[in-house]
């Protein structure tokens, strides 16, 4: 991949949904019927920092639906589309379901925490949706966290510069109340979110 120095919103293209393990749950019931994900070991407890400098786990979200993404703040192009979208669609679906909405949380987990800082992520997170969260931590927890969902991450060549990009595979998965995945948002249609609305209504209750 090239590695010309770009300001914010930098991209990742290798998508690896199709590589996903597949887990049994045991008896456990799927969300009114069961989703593209559902009975994969994707997803699991992560020690992260929020935009605010706080310490948070996967735990301190349960009882809402979570939408958790993969990226970058300085991502080019990729990332910072799959957020625009992600976030028209979140408020189309707020206008039609805005109790519903409120139950839905969208994180940003960045692949990239050399470069973004809980400052830098509040800022870009901004951009797209009042709701959407930003999360860094260590190398070490981002690469537990990413582990935990199946993403695949690498830093490209630093130029003379001191910029670089990151190669990532970008998915938006929807989780369930209980933190068991459901399914993939479609966040690589190209519309005005319409998409993401349609599928966070058919499974969020």
């Amino acid at each position: 991949m090239p590695t010309i120095a770009l300001p914010r919103f930098a991209p990742a293209l290798l998508a690896l949904a199709a590589l996903f393990p597949l887990a049994s749950c045991g008896s456990a019931q799927p969300p009114l019927e069961q989703g593209a994900l559902w009975g994969s070991s994707i997803g699991g407890d992560f020690t992260l920092v929020d935009e605010t400098g706080k310490t948070v786990h996967a735990s301190d979200y349960d009882g809402k639906w979570r939408i958790v993404y993969f990226g970058y703040a300085y991502c080019p192009d990729v990332c910072p589309f799959d957020m625009q979208r992600l976030g028209q669609g979140l408020k189309l679906f707020a206008a039609e379901h805005p109790d519903l909405a409120k139950e839905v949380q969208p994180l940003f987990i960045t692949i990239d925490p050399e470069r973004d800082t809980p400052e830098v992520l509040a800022e870009f997170t901004a951009n797209f949706s009042p709701d959407l969260i930003g999360l860094t931590g260590t190398p070490e927890q981002v690469k537990a966290a990413a582990d935990a969902y199946s993403v695949y991450f690498a830093k490209g060549e630093v130029n003379e510069n001191g910029g670089y990009m990151m190669d990532h595979s970008n998915a938006a998965y929807l989780m369930d109340r209980e933190d068991r995945p459901v399914a993939l948002m479609p966040i690589d249609v190209k519309d005005q979110g319409q998409a993401v609305a349609a599928e966070l209504a058919k499974w969020v209750r």
